[in-house]
């Protein structure tokens, strides 16, 4: 292979990367037209939690060919509790497309991957996508990224960059901006595709050097075992040769390599010889980590290790110990939790693991509280059962000083509810830094904020905007800490008693705050069963039933109706739960509880607490 162009695609969230890549495959030629990928959105989205969230949650890679030239594409997620997955691939990549919405324009992560692109020097292609949006303004995001360039470059080669125009759902790249876009060229890719040879530089270099790879991502094969994928940065390769895994210490181990993959659009092929700028996968190496050179035993020099920024988010996560432990779940040990979170870290650069020196629980560090969500979730599909406490920042000593991470919050919202917003914002501490009513009529706020007092924002915002606030944020940094906000939840309903939920019960529970459950639902003593109306708990009995006599039948006298209950999603569990609570996570059911579930245990704990 003479040619290759190695790409990443990096964009904001729901900026379009996944269907742009979807576009590129099909136009490749990739897919027979009577494939099912022909006729699939957002082909690259495999994993069914990205499909279900429709946000793209691994970086994935894969490959096609024009004018006989391949061209490997990695497809990288653009929320920013993922920016660990960015950090890890961009160093398999010689450039970068850069997708950013016509409407929207570029956003904290954006901001975010092309400074992380600039410092791996890749050539950068700017596309102005979706310019077919009726609040579309193109122009405008071109000037904006432009300054975001002159903000972040380090050289002045990084500014002369090409711009494109497209609508990836339709499939079409122009290299001029329309008048009115018509979609008369539907499903013509052709202008991205001749720039990325025209301006992405050849990835085969340095043919004639000692081989070397740097592990950029692990996988597995049912036949082969484990799989280590990145770059060929020098050299070449052959099945059946011996290399060696070094790191910065040294030699770790010499194997031999059973099996070469290069990827040919979503599947693999097995190769019995690579060369340096293609992305391959080995197979026959055991002791495999991200970060470690795979080289030429006879030159066993290291390339310099992956650096992913440090997590800003910890959670507790031990097996679960309340009264309903073991009923639901397939995995409910220590062990069984500590394996999978090791195997975890392997792949998940940015999560960090610690086991708790005073119980059998991990303290598992994060980006954001998406990133743990995402790992809870995946956990409690595999049969998980666990037990997980509520997400604190983690805060750091700087120069004497204890200093937490701030970060920089931008709301996009419908004017009616700016005040709101800076209402909600007034609360935590957030200084504004910006506001903007140009979008339509939507405005823009910005926002400085301690990522203490952000915990928990996020569904506060979607109920008092009526769900259309669409909130990004970006890291800042650590700064010295500030006043530490109270807690602005009102406290919650708590069962009294073990039992099953009678409609009776949920009734006089209900006029004291929000229910979390209906009729006919296992609850036990210590369990939150809703959010009351006051800030303090309440104690309520939802088990209670109507006593029956000769004259009367069950429901006699109950005039109220019952309220369908209020269902949280396990993002919402980790906003609501409180400092003395916990949230019990099974693969059949989430349920909030207090760390001491009954109410002497309560006063015991509180006396504890002011002593």
């Amino acid at each position: 292979m003479q040619q290759i162009r190695n790409i990443a695609i990096i964009a904001h969230v729901d900026h379009g990367k996944t269907t742009l890549v979807d576009a590129m495959l099909k136009q490749s030629g990739l897919f027979r037209d009577n494939q099912k990928e022909m006729s699939q959105d957002l082909i690259m989205d495999s994993n069914d939690l990205e499909r279900e969230k429709g946000i793209t949650i691994l970086a994935k890679n894969t490959s096609v060919f024009y004018h006989g030239t391949k061209i490997n594409i990695i497809d990288t997620p653009g929320h920013a509790d993922f920016g660990g997955e960015v950090e890890r691939v961009l160093n398999m990549a010689s450039g970068a497309i850069l997708l950013v919405d016509a409407a929207e324009g570029p956003l904290p992560q954006t901001r975010f991957v092309l400074k992380k692109a600039l410092e791996n020097h890749l050539k950068i292609i700017l596309v102005i996508n979706k310019i077919d949006k009726k609040d579309a303004r193109p122009r405008a995001v071109i000037t904006e990224v432009e300054s975001l360039f002159l903000e972040l470059a380090h050289s002045e080669d990084a500014l002369n960059f090409q711009t494109l125009f497209a609508v990836g759902r339709d499939g079409v790249a122009l290299t001029h901006l329309p008048e009115k876009y018509d979609g008369e060229k539907k499903g013509d890719l052709s202008p991205l595709f001749e720039t990325i040879l025209r301006e992405i530089p050849n990835a085969v270099v340095n043919e004639d050097k000692p081989f070397q790879l740097l592990i950029s991502t692990l996988d597995a094969d049912n036949y082969v075992g484990k799989l280590c994928i990145g770059k060929v940065t020098q050299g070449h390769l052959s099945k059946g040769e011996k290399v060696s895994i070094v790191d910065e210490e040294g030699i770790r181990g010499t194997y031999t390599v059973t099996k070469l993959y290069t990827s040919n659009g979503l599947k693999r092929d097995e190769v019995e010889h690579v060369s340096a700028g293609d992305i391959i996968a080995i197979a026959g190496i055991a002791d495999l980590t991200i970060g470690h050179t795979v080289t030429d035993p006879a030159h066993p020099h290291a390339l310099t290790s992956i650096k992913v920024e440090d997590p800003t988010i910890k959670i507790t996560i031990g097996p679960n110990s309340s009264p309903f432990a073991g009923r639901e779940g397939k995995y409910t040990t220590s062990r069984q939790i500590k394996e999978r979170l090791l195997k975890e870290k392997e792949t998940n650069l940015g999560l960090h693991i610690e086991e708790s020196e005073a119980s059998t629980d991990f303290v598992v560090s994060g980006r954001g509280e998406l990133h743990l969500a995402v790992l809870i979730e995946t956990m409690r599909r595999e049969g998980f059962e666990m037990q997980i406490s509520k997400p604190q920042v983690i805060y750091k000593e700087i120069d004497g000083v204890m200093c937490e991470p701030y970060e920089e919050v931008t709301i996009d919202v419908a004017q009616e509810y700016v005040g709101s917003v800076n209402e909600e914002l007034g609360k935590r501490k957030g200084i504004i830094q910006s506001m903007h009513g140009d979008l339509g009529s939507s405005a823009r706020l910005v926002f400085k904020i301690s990522s203490a007092n952000l915990l928990g924002i996020r569904n506060i915002l979607l109920t008092n905007t009526r769900g259309t606030a669409i909130m990004s944020t970006y890291f800042l940094g650590y700064e010295p800490r500030g006043s530490r906000l109270e807690s602005l939840r009102n406290g919650a309903l708590i069962a009294t008693q073990s039992g099953t939920s009678a409609t009776y019960g949920l009734v006089g529970a209900q006029s004291r705050g929000i229910l979390f459950i209906g009729p006919q639902v296992a609850v036990y003593e210590g369990m939150v069963v809703g959010a009351a109306s006051k800030p303090m708990d309440i104690e309520v009995n939802v088990c209670k039933e109507k006593k029956l006599t000769n004259n009367r039948s069950s429901g006699e006298g109950v005039s109220e109706s019952l309220t369908p209950p209020t269902t949280l999603s396990l993002e919402q569990c980790l906003d609501f739960i409180g400092e003395d609570e916990l949230l019990e996570v099974t693969p059949v059911s989430l349920r909030i509880r207090k760390k001491a579930l009954t109410d002497a245990e309560r006063r015991v704990a509180k006396r504890a607490d002011r002593a």
